[in-house]
């Protein structure tokens, strides 16, 4: 009876072990927050180009009005100007209420119409804007020009700015564009494993962090300390000439993979006419993990006398001083 009760519990007890060893064995791969993010901004349409373009195909930016249009142009858009407390109250447009970029994402939530984020040129504005796209907020834009094109008072930003430092630098090319490379993803890491709550993480962290750009110059006397990207088309690459180095890679999406020819060893800088598109893939490429950063003022802040723009009648709305000049609308002091 004893025999028959040892094999009993060998019985029992053997498989159990056998079992219970096994699933020791067994591993789980770790979640990767950042395909997890990838997956979740292209299930949900949010690459690249539907935060420059939402899906009404409304974009990231819009221009101040015309004066017969202030009234409507008011009305619908709840304004934040994050400009400095002083020059907020040296002039801001009526009914904009003034808060620092850090709070962007707490005074949203108090939106009760279109969100219109306003800057001193449209920069840091369009950077807010690229943010508060992934966060939720898709009918938010920036005013292009920031207050520099709303009246001559208060566009110094942009009237200081301009200049031609390329035109004759050793560094600035018309060669060919370089081979676009594959690399690997940007990496961050996360505790989180649900797309939507890693991607409001990643968005509160880079608010947090500010907006991230690089002077003309920085860039210009020393390309090889970056990974340079051109956002022109490719017409313009050839017409404008470039930074030596500076690779083309526009469309720029995690959809495609295109993303993946920016290199996430090196400060990557994005450069577009204005610093304004810059700024809106930069937010985006910082929200994935890239150590990136916007080139100020852009094409404007290189060269904004250069050929490539075209004459007056071509389509220059993007070159300041020429037809794209301050407004005379009403400021409030």
């Amino acid at each position: 009876m004893k025999k028959l009760s040892f094999y009993l519990i060998a019985f029992l007890i053997v498989p159990a072990i056998i079992f219970t060893g096994c699933k020791e064995d067994e591993t789980v791969d770790p979640i990767d927050p950042v395909q997890v993010l990838k997956d979740y901004l292209i299930s949900t349409d949010m690459d690249l180009n539907h935060v420059i373009k939402n899906a009404d195909d409304a974009k990231f930016v819009t221009g101040a009005p015309a004066a017969d249009d202030l009234a409507a142009f008011l009305s619908e858009h709840y304004i934040i100007d994050i400009r400095s407390a002083t020059d907020y109250a040296a002039g801001y447009i009526e009914g904009a209420i003034n808060v620092p970029f850090a709070d962007i994402l707490t005074e949203a939530a108090n939106a009760d119409k279109k969100m219109l984020i306003v800057c001193y040129t449209g920069q840091t504005a369009c950077y807010a804007t690229s943010l508060l796209r992934l966060y939720g907020y898709h009918d938010a834009q920036a005013l292009k020009w920031g207050m520099s094109g709303w009246n001559d008072a208060t566009a110094g930003s942009w009237n200081g700015n301009v200049g031609n430092i390329a035109d004759g630098h050793a560094n600035w090319t018309y060669d060919a564009a370089p081979t676009n490379q594959t690399y690997e993803a940007a990496e961050f890491t996360s505790a989180l494993e649900d797309g939507e709550a890693i991607l409001k993480e990643r968005v509160e962290a880079v608010v947090a962090d500010g907006f991230k750009g690089k002077t003309p110059l920085d860039v210009l006397d020393a390309p090889g300390s970056f990974f340079i990207n051109n956002y022109f088309s490719e017409t313009h690459y050839a017409a404008f000439g470039h930074i030596d180095g500076a690779v083309r890679i526009n469309p720029l999406l995690i959809g495609d993979d295109s993303a993946l020819g920016l290199d996430p060893l090196k400060d990557v800088i994005t450069y577009c006419y204005t610093g304004q598109t810059s700024a809106v893939i930069t937010a985006f490429l910082c929200v994935l993990g890239y150590e990136a950063y916007s080139l100020k003022f852009g094409m404007n802040g290189l060269w904004n006398e250069n050929a490539g723009w075209g004459t007056p009648e071509d389509d220059v709305t993007n070159q300041w001083g020429f037809d794209s000049n301050p407004k005379d609308l009403p400021i409030v002091q």
